[in-house]
């Protein structure tokens, strides 16, 4: 039984490293791929260690306009993340702390809208954002990102968790429901906040698409679209183009360093609950 529990452990570990260096390969080729100038770069034979330099980052910022890239992505995540936590922060205490008549039904199908393609509504959003004079503006690629029915089902599922008992205490103080969500509920719920936080953040900042098609000056674009100018028809730049993978990672690479042991115990708690 013993020899049998060693057995196992072996080959969940060796899986464990297999998977391991399957992930961590990519992102190493990708590192040393933007410090090696493109001339002494072959993908037949191995990369010589000894010709890494900073000129791809230094040609990075002169193809593109990056820095101006960098600012506008850093622009449009932060105050679309606000946003968007704000907003399904509030919606998801309505769903869990206010009941009313029709409330599990409204919020199935708020949920339902996470299963529509966004390619579907790619031509209606334009002709809205078109006729409120926001294509080609910040609040143009903020505004779509302002709601998400993943972001309120993930708070929602944690406030729910909570016992009643504590908005009945605090209204007895003479709470309203602002100061109780305030005050009680988003203190408590702190590990789940974190990770919407998290969330909205990375999946605005790795947009691609809508910001592909609402913003049209080189000058307003955000990171995702100005990398793939760095790709030709024919020939890519790949030590220009992996030097701006690297940049655009940091952000994300930060974010998720400073909040992992939240984003961990949001989603443990939320699944567990």
């Amino acid at each position: 039984m013993i020899f049998r529990n060693k057995i196992i452990t072996i080959i969940k570990y060796f899986i464990v490293c297999v998977g391991v260096v399957i992930m961590i390969c990519p992102f190493c080729w990708m590192v040393i791929t933007s410090f090696t100038p493109n001339a002494s770069l072959s993908f037949q034979s191995e990369m010589n260690l000894s010709n890494l330099s900073l000129e791809p980052y230094r040609k990075l910022f002169i193809t593109v306009p990056f820095g101006r890239a960098i600012v506008n992505s850093i622009v449009i995540a932060v105050i679309g993340t606000v946003l968007q936590v704000v907003t399904s922060s509030m919606a998801a205490y309505v769903f869990a702390r206010m009941p009313f008549r029709g409330r599990s039904v409204l919020f199935i199908l708020y949920l339902t809208t996470m299963m529509i393609p966004f390619q579907v509504l790619l031509v209606p959003l334009f002709v809205e954002m078109k006729i409120l004079g926001f294509v080609n503006s910040y609040f143009g690629v903020i505004l779509p990102s302002a709601a998400s029915a993943f972001g309120v089902f993930l708070l929602r599922q944690a406030m729910i968790t909570l016992p009643h008992q504590l908005d009945e205490a605090a209204t007895l103080d003479g709470a309203g429901h602002v100061r109780i969500f305030f005050k009680i509920i988003l203190p408590l719920v702190r590990p789940a906040l974190v990770t919407e936080t998290v969330f909205a953040f990375l999946g605005i900042w790795n947009s691609f698409l809508w910001p592909l098609i609402i913003l049209r000056d080189k000058e307003s674009q955000t990171l995702p679209v100005a990398l793939t100018a760095l790709q030709g028809q024919y020939t890519t730049q790949w030590d220009i183009l992996m030097a701006g993978s690297v940049i655009s990672i940091i952000p994300m690479f930060l974010v998720y360093l400073f909040a992992q042991k939240y984003v961990v115990q949001g989603v443990a708690g939320v699944g567990i609950k």
